[in-house]
């Protein structure tokens, strides 16, 4: 079987698996032929990959899948993690260079996957699935390397109606608050208003003192994250400004913690609940000395393996900091510029000593 006809056996698998997984978990065993089968593709298909995997000395045949090597994230900016040729990519998305190292890229030969992935990961929130979206993130046309602005366009499918309220302009990202208020004014049932934590703050600012009223039953939808901005703001802080601008109370926001990286979706609800990954994505808390899983309330740096990215790199190994929850979930404590696990940095500099 060459290369192409692999990749599209093992998407076809992990869709059939997806499509099945809804309002339920699939058996450990699903997921962890699947995951090895994955790994194994990426190892013989992405070079890159491969002598990460090397110079971490894993070995090349892994018998559990918590052991399959996540390549730090930082990666992505620096080598192409992809499985097929250059010439068959139909999308990049593009992460933020924040850091000094540019910007990262994450390759699809097809969005038919990822769209699957985030779609179905909604449903399993248990997310509302016909309401009005109201928007403060920019349109996929106006942000064509932004997997959120790809993501919002995909999740249309579950929207009533689409009321876009960012755009771009002048290489800036523009808030129409006066649409916003006014969509306010007429609305006479519950809406969905999803935006970044970064569009949020900066509606409220502009607001001041007024309040924004929604119908009764409306939720908020936001990302997490100030990247970039300079700013920051506790999620207890950013939570009661929701309350006092907009009237929503914690239990009425969810958080998505998602990456460009990845091709699907963990969420929580409220202040006080962890993340939880759909059955496709499992998330790991190791600890970075002994790369080894913590304990059922240990703190340590977040792993994760996502069956959905079948044609970059399965396993990704985050700096972010949580504490690990029953049942596969964790509560984010913030990110660790320093927390990686020992052996990744050097690892992960052998894998960029050649060309990719």
């Amino acid at each position: 079987m060459n290369a192409g006809d692999e990749q599209t056996a093992l998407e076809t698998r992990v869709g059939d698996l997806i499509a099945r997984s809804i309002g339920r978990d699939f058996e450990d065993k699903s997921f962890s032929e699947s995951a090895l089968a994955i790994h194994a593709f990426q190892l013989r298909r992405n070079e890159p990959y491969a002598r990460y995997c090397r110079a971490l000395g894993a070995p090349e045949q892994i018998r559990d899948w918590r052991d399959i090597p996540g390549v730090p994230q930082q990666a992505f900016k620096h080598a192409e993690l992809r499985t097929f040729p250059a010439a068959a990519t139909m999308a990049t998305f593009q992460t933020s260079g924040t850091t000094g190292e540019g910007e990262g890229h994450h390759h699809f030969r097809s969005l038919a996957l990822y769209e699957k992935s985030l779609r179905a990961g909604w449903r399993h929130a248990g997310l509302p699935l016909s309401r009005p979206h109201w928007l403060l993130i920019p349109p996929p046309e106006d942000a064509p390397h932004s997997s959120l602005s790809h993501m919002m366009g995909a999740l249309g499918e579950f929207a009533t109606e689409r009321i876009w309220v960012a755009h771009h302009a002048d290489r800036a990202m523009r808030i129409d608050l006066n649409t916003l208020i006014g969509r306010a004014g007429i609305a006479d049932e519950p809406v969905i208003l999803l935006g970044t934590a970064l569009s949020f703050l900066h509606v409220f600012e502009r607001l001041g003192a007024r309040r924004l009223s929604l119908p009764a039953g409306s939720i908020a939808f936001e990302t997490g994250g100030y990247k970039g901005s300079g700013r920051m703001l506790a999620k207890a802080d950013l939570y009661a400004r929701f309350e006092v601008s907009l009237g929503l109370r914690a239990d009425a926001i969810w958080n998505e913690y998602g990456m460009t990286e990845l091709s699907s979706q963990c969420y929580a609800r409220g202040l006080s609940a962890p993340h939880r990954p759909p059955p496709w994505l499992r998330a790991l808390v190791i600890d970075p000395e002994s790369g080894a899983e913590v304990p059922i309330g240990g703190t340590g740096v977040l792993k994760l393996i996502d069956l959905a990215n079948v044609g970059s790199v399965v396993g990704i190994q985050t700096q972010d900091l949580a504490v690990r929850r029953d049942e596969g979930a964790f509560e984010l404590l913030g990110r660790d510029p320093a927390a990686l696990p020992r052996g990744c940095s050097r690892a992960a500099d052998e894998m960029l000593s050649l060309p990719s």
